[in-house]
């Protein structure tokens, strides 16, 4: 390697291999940093969730990688640019990039106790700062090294910068359509790693008899020791569109049930012998009011059977409640990712000859549409406190649902927040622009004193009869009244929710900072 770290290509061009094509170089690299970037946000998923914070840090932290790698770069090439350089830089990345996997690993977050913003922080550096500054010094050194006199400079770092930029279109493009869902995150990584240890290789090795033979004599030796060690096997059972899915079988009042998990959250409890056993609190609210909203049909109707819509499908669980219970009644899921839908087929329990039907596309699309059916009780299921799609907050969605409900149907959102109530504050306050009805039934009644808490909230333009739930209720017996509601929207500034202001990840900030202010 010493003779070959002393010959610069701009001093020698007769030294030039066959494989010093700068364009594609640059090309590839920046195709590899923006193919980490995308998968930053999923490989990080399963412990932390995806929100506005996790692509703020991913992004934040490859730039400052990428910014150092660029300087640091630089001032390698101004003094030691040869081909034995950048195979080292090559390498070093594919290294670094294969670190990813070992360090996903490690529980890292279970050695500190931190607010959630810093703990996504903390990771996403652990893991991705270093590979991002590696392959930031690629760009300067392969100018340095492309670049035949001064005259031609513009011409060449133009050129340079327009390859690199299509290769960060294309990494971006083909790993967010394409890959992710075909390999999985960790198989996506050791791709990269194995590119940039293939194209080091050449470069390190620059005689063309040595170095295909020892690039793939590399590639081979560290194929063989992470299939061994299982990097390349994730955490997920599988990768969709969305999430990192993982199903896990569990024991709940002492019956078995099976876990939904999606990314870091544990969505359902699914009996798979019993569908109407319901797990979670606001499930059995669920029941409540569906029981409520059945006796409220009106019989004269052509066809009185019950008329439910889901925002969200999951596990499926509630629909699957629904279909057991009422029989008879018409159930539409809409449900964004088709990965999820057949995982509720596959593990979840839901039948493949269900009544149910799914229609996997963005819920505000589907409402969008011409009315074509009312329905007496929409379910939204979409949320939770750390991935939040703003776009079904707005009070542009609810005039949507309300046009797509029945006059006396109720439109139940399950609904995360804290003490601190700021999204449900605003949340509250701008259904009420729609509905003339707006309940609020937190999980626990102490929910002003902590961080965190399972909020339902139903909208109707018709009131609720409280009269007509049992003594044992789980909803009249926590719903707030009236005046709790008002003293709740006075707290804070008068925000409403509208598609050209929905902040719902600052005003959920508490939330992830474990505050209760």
């Amino acid at each position: 390697m010493g003779d070959t770290m002393q010959h610069s290509l701009t001093l020698d061009p007769a030294r030039r291999p066959w494989f010093w094509r700068p364009g594609w170089i640059v090309f590839v690299s920046s195709g590899c940093i923006m193919t980490l970037e995308l998968v930053a946000g999923r490989i990080i998923a399963p412990q932390v969730g995806v929100s506005l914070y996790t692509w703020t840090s991913v992004i934040g932290v490859i730039l400052a990688g990428m910014s150092l790698g660029n300087y640091l770069g630089g001032r390698l090439a101004d003094r030691y640019a040869s081909l034995g350089l950048l195979g080292v830089m090559l390498l070093l990345g594919g290294l670094a990039s294969l670190g990813v996997l070992v360090l996903a690993r490690l529980p890292v977050l279970d050695l500190v106790a931190w607010p959630l913003i810093a703990e996504i922080f903390l990771l996403i550096t652990l893991l991705f700062f270093v590979p991002a500054m590696i392959l930031g010094t690629i760009s300067p050194i392969v100018v340095k090294l492309a670049i035949p006199d001064m005259a031609r400079a513009g011409r060449t770092v133009g050129r340079l910068s327009a390859a690199g930029t299509a290769g960060s279109i294309l990494g971006t493009f083909a790993t967010g359509f394409w890959l992710i869902s075909w390999f999985g995150t960790h198989t996506v990584i050791w791709g990269v790693a194995a590119v940039l240890l293939v194209m080091g290789a050449f470069f390190l090795f620059a005689d063309h008899r040595v170095a295909g033979k020892m690039a793939l004599a590399l590639v081979l030796l560290l194929s063989a020791g992470v299939v061994r060690l299982g990097l390349t096997q994730g955490p997920c059972l599988m990768e969709t569109r969305y999430f990192c899915v993982k199903i896990q079988d569990d024991t709940r009042d002492g019956r078995p049930v099976r876990r939904l998990i999606l990314d870091r959250l544990v969505h359902s409890y699914n009996s798979l012998e019993d569908p109407t056993h319901l797990v979670y609190h606001y499930e059995q609210t669920y029941a409540e009011l569906t029981a409520y909203q059945a006796t409220q049909v009106d019989v004269a109707r052509p066809d009185p059977s019950l008329r439910t819509l889901f925002i969200g499908g999951g596990g499926y669980t509630f629909p699957r409640y629904v279909e057991a219970v009422y029989p008879e009644s018409a159930i539409d899921v809409v449900e964004i990712d088709p990965g999820v839908t057949e995982v509720a087929y596959a593990f979840m329990g839901l039948a493949r000859d269900s009544g149910i039907v799914t229609h996997n596309e963005d819920a505000r699309l589907f409402l969008a549409r011409t009315v074509s059916v009312k329905y007496d009780l929409i379910f939204g299921d979409a949320f939770d406190d750390f991935s939040v799609p703003y776009h079904l907050t707005t009070q542009e969605f609810n005039e949507r649902v309300r046009a797509w409900l029945e006059h006396d149907g109720l439109y139940i959102v399950n609904v995360v927040d804290g003490g601190a109530a700021h999204f449900l504050r605003a949340y509250v306050r701008t259904l009420r622009l729609t509905f003339a009805h707006v309940y609020v039934v937190p999980n626990v009644p102490t929910w002003r004193t902590i961080s965190r808490d399972t909020f339902i909230v139903v909208a109707a333009d018709v009131p609720l009869d409280l009269s007509a739930f049992g003594r044992q209720s789980r909803l009249v017996g926590r719903v707030l009244s009236p005046s709790e509601v008002d003293v709740l929207l006075a707290d804070g500034r008068p925000l409403i929710l509208t598609d050209r202001y929905a902040p719902v990840e600052q005003l959920l900030a508490p939330v992830y900072l474990g505050r209760t202010d």
